[in-house]
């Protein structure tokens, strides 16, 4: 057929309009039966290599951008850490989309549409930004008002791949490389069950299957076996001693390194740490430690350890110290405080918002428990519980992340005895606390006694804070955690 240069069909029956216009070259048009004008995609079959064309009025509903929104704090980039759709799937109004890490904490990205996913703009670990498309989606909501779209024709969803992506209406959550698993194994994920988070499918969930079906058993990592040399003989003669020096030591070939070094972007929780510590470091430290006998917190702590459990909360040293560090900051509200260098002006903060650093898969964050100064020792365990579950799930929000004003590190956990922690600006202290160790120490009678002795390394902003403030503080948060009766007195 010779070249089409604008081409009008209509259906006035259904009062139906096709415009189909730059169609350079085919070799048959072919026109489906009316019926299914509008129940399929395709109007106008082009047996063409590339079936491109451009419409003014798409029946199957127009192509949106959902564009990253702001999701606050100032955040302009994220890092996308998971999709959970693929192109192609279908999804509703409010259905996650895909998981995104910021600076400060981990958010789901919801859809406002209904639709099918028609193009993903980021790959998993790139950088997404606020305000840039993040997928396009093929809407009805927007129909009459669309703009001109490029429509390529695509093969349709084939029933065995639609059973992968919604059953009855239930929409099964796995990643691109688990469907493909369980595709390349004849296996429907609507006879599995997913450990994971919101009952999602992992690899391992494919892999137990099969080996239920089969009866098969994962083999073992294989382990390297050490034949030992034959024992030698009575015949053999042995070799003397002046002559085995003089035997030659056999030449081997020195072992040859291919790795190569790969260079990363900083992205996420390490390009907030490298912009926090280089404002730190601006900051003038001062440096004071000293080391706190632990035997009676430990011995009351065991005491209230069962009747904590019992209320379904877990009861570590943490709360004491928070709490101990709360009473001590109503003394000396200076090491509440931050540091307006423009306005040269110092604000005291009224709330106790106390960090906890955490070491997580992530990297390292610190959120804090909120108003610690109002609550008990078993409301602080609480929120330390709540705080310590999500940031192992990776599911900390912005408020949990935000607001600090005076920080914990328990490096102690970890190991080591003293730390020189950094000050975590605009706060303007923050401490260390070493591990607990059973070491002897003199007793009032001059008698060596068996001692629970923790360290703690304390870091102040010089500026504001002399080492005489910050020696008193630490002395009053001391005699709070070696006499622990005496937190009752000042509790409120």
């Amino acid at each position: 057929m010779a070249a089409v240069r604008s081409l009008r069909l209509s259906y006035r029956s259904l009062g139906y309009w096709v415009c189909v216009r730059r169609i350079r070259s085919c070799s048959r048009v072919q026109f489906r039966n009316p019926e299914h004008l509008i129940s399929n995609k395709s109007i106008v079959k082009l047996s063409h290599q590339h079936r491109l064309f451009r419409t003014t009025a798409v029946s199957s509903g127009q192509i949106v951008q959902f564009k990253l929104s702001d999701i606050g704090e100032g955040i302009t980039e994220v890092t996308v850490k998971e999709w959970y759709i693929k192109e192609g799937d279908s999804v509703s109004q409010f259905d996650s989309i895909c998981e995104v890490q910021s600076d400060k904490a981990s958010v789901t990205i919801t859809s406002r549409y209904d639709g099918v996913i028609r193009k993903l703009y980021y790959n998993v670990d790139d950088t997404a930004f606020v305000g840039k498309p993040l997928v396009d989606i093929e809407t009805d909501v927007l129909k009459d008002v669309a703009p001109e779209e490029d429509i390529v024709e695509t093969p349709a969803m084939s029933h065995d791949e639609h059973t992968h992506q919604e059953i009855k209406g239930h929409k099964t959550l796995a990643t691109p490389a688990v469907r493909r698993l369980a595709m390349e194994n004849n296996i429907k994920l609507s006879e599995i069950v997913g450990t994971g988070r919101d009952q999602r499918i992992l690899k391992e969930d494919i892999l137990n299957f099969l080996a239920k079906q089969t009866g098969a058993i994962l083999p073992p990592s294989p382990k390297l076996e050490i034949t030992p040399p034959p024992p030698r003989s009575e015949t053999t003669p042995a070799i003397p001693k002046d002559k085995a020096l003089l035997m030659p030591t056999p030449l081997s070939k020195p072992a040859v390194f291919t790795g190569k070094d790969r260079s990363e972007p900083l992205k996420g929780i390490q390009k907030a740490m490298v912009k926090t510590m280089s404002a730190a470091l601006n900051i003038p430290h001062f440096g004071y430690c000293d080391e706190i006998d632990m035997s009676h917190l430990v011995k009351l702590r065991n005491e209230l350890k069962a009747v904590s459990e019992a209320r379904g909360i877990k009861l570590s040293f943490l709360p004491f110290f928070l709490k101990a560090a709360s009473l001590g900051l109503l003394h000396y509200p200076i090491l509440n405080a931050s540091v307006d260098e423009k306005n040269q002006s110092i604000t005291y903060k009224a709330s106790h918002n106390i960090g906890i650093a955490m070491d997580t898969q992530q990297g390292l964050i610190v959120p804090n428990v909120k108003n610690v100064q109002v609550c008990s020792v078993f409301e602080v365990a609480a929120e330390v519980n709540r705080l310590q579950t999500l940031g192992s799930l990776g599911q900390l929000g912005t408020k949990d992340l935000t607001g600090g004003t005076f920080t914990l590190s328990n490096i102690g956990t970890i190991g080591g005895t003293y730390a020189k922690a950094v000050i975590l600006p605009p706060e303007v202290a923050i401490g260390a606390l070493g591990k607990i160790q059973v070491l002897p120490r003199f007793n009032s009678k001059g008698e060596v006694i068996k001692a629970q002795i923790m360290n703690i390394s304390w870091s102040a902003d010089h500026r504001i804070i002399d080492g005489a403030t910050m020696a008193r503080f630490s002395n009053i948060w001391k005699s709070y955690l070696e006499n622990p009766a005496s937190m009752l007195l000042d509790l409120k």
